[in-house]
């Protein structure tokens, strides 16, 4: 952090090291004493989920105050600090805990009544019925890898669903599938490596790629070659970003990359143009990219759970179909959020929408909920 100059001038290179007790576990951080505690609060983001609004650190029993300086605040190095969380003010999945709970996907034992009709069938006729239909249906069936009798559908087929399974690869001989529309491998055990990318992008019909609940870390920049997506959902995996090349996807409608780890959305992402809906939530974003400025079309934003701090600047101004935007659990309060230029036609929008859902009785709270938290 850069030190404040005056007469501590001499020391404003030095750091201390402060030790912040959070969930049972002694965070180390190095930070001038020059720094304010709001400073160190933004420096215990990363290591905890919890916002910097929503920490609440104490030193010999008295809460410290943001403006206030490392040394006014009498911290010295090796100071033992406790850091108190509020509830819901996290980035991410929540607060990092001292021991991590890894929940098991869930497989159940007893499968529906329709998933054990469906092994009982003969695969001719099974075949037959997916010829018939152009639904290839899959889920639930305790797979490890797609059937091979799924590529002699060929052209037939317009719809693959093989969720819920222990599917682990996405083989090349997707590339037979001329026709398919639209594929779910949600809820399966897809890494990187396991996605045959240069079978995925023959498919010029595909317009829904769904991979929720899987162990992605990253996507190919192959991604872009795939133009006729309309619908890309990722949510629930562990993707740190999405690659440059999703600016190709200008027919993409719907994208859904809620629960992951994404820090930096590219620039790229503003050329999608056809942009209808788009859920960043639970991520560890602080910004958006200017671009999402020129999103047009784009109706619904969903950035809560995030490290939030600001909003591209002429988002209200120039996205005038935006009725949706969820920032809660962010830094942006909802007095911030008034501040932005184009807010009152935006809040003309959502009250609009929020009247015709009373006028025709959808279940639908009293309370205005304005998008953003109160102070």
């Amino acid at each position: 952090m850069e030190a404040n100059s005056g007469a501590s001038e001499p020391n404003s290179n030095a750091t201390i090291t402060i030790n912040v007790k959070f969930s049972g576990v002694s965070i180390p951080i190095s930070i001038s004493p020059n720094s304010t505690i709001k400073d160190l609060k933004s420096l215990l983001l990363p290591s905890t989920n919890v916002l910097p609004r929503g920490q609440k650190l104490i030193f010999k029993g008295k809460v410290l105050e943001d403006p206030m300086t490392l040394t006014a605040s009498k911290l010295t190095n090796g100071s033992k600090l406790m850091l108190v969380a509020s509830q819901c003010l996290y980035q991410g999945d929540g607060p990092v805990l001292k021991k991590a709970q890894v929940v098991p996907k869930s497989r159940k034992d007893g499968h529906s009544g329709s998933s054990n009709d469906m092994k009982k069938i003969p695969v001719k006729n099974r075949m037959e019925r997916w010829k018939a239909t152009g639904v290839v249906a899959l889920s639930e069936c305790n797979l490890e890898a797609i059937p091979d009798e799924v590529w002699v559908c060929g052209s037939s087929a317009r719809v693959l669903d093989c969720n819920k399974n222990s599917i682990k690869n996405i083989p090349n001989e997707i590339a037979r599938l001329t026709s398919l529309e639209k594929l779910f491998i949600n809820a399966n055990e897809i890494v990187d490596e396991s996605i045959r990318w240069e079978g995925l992008t023959t498919l010029k019909y595909l317009t829904v790629l769904s991979l929720n609940h899987n162990n992605l870390t990253t996507l190919s920049s192959a991604l872009g070659s795939l133009t006729s997506l309309r619908e890309l959902h990722v949510s629930n995996n562990k993707l740190s970003g999405l690659p440059n090349e999703i600016g190709h996807l200008t027919q993409l409608e719907v994208l859904r990359a809620n629960n992951n780890r994404i820090s930096i959305v590219s620039d790229s992402t503003g050329n999608c143009h056809s942009l209808v809906e788009v859920d960043f939530s639970s991520n560890f974003l602080s910004e958006l990219p200017e671009t999402f400025s020129s999103l047009s079309n784009l109706k619904a934003l969903y950035l809560g759970n995030n490290g939030m701090k600001s909003l591209p600047s002429k988002l209200f101004k120039t996205c005038l179909q935006l009725s949706t935007l969820d920032l809660h659990n962010t830094e942006i309060t909802i007095d911030l959020l008034r501040q932005f230029e184009g807010w009152d036609n935006f809040d003309e929008r959502r009250r609009s929408k929020h009247q015709k859902q009373i006028d025709f009785r959808v279940g639908v709270s009293r309370d205005f909920d304005e998008g953003a938290d109160k102070n």
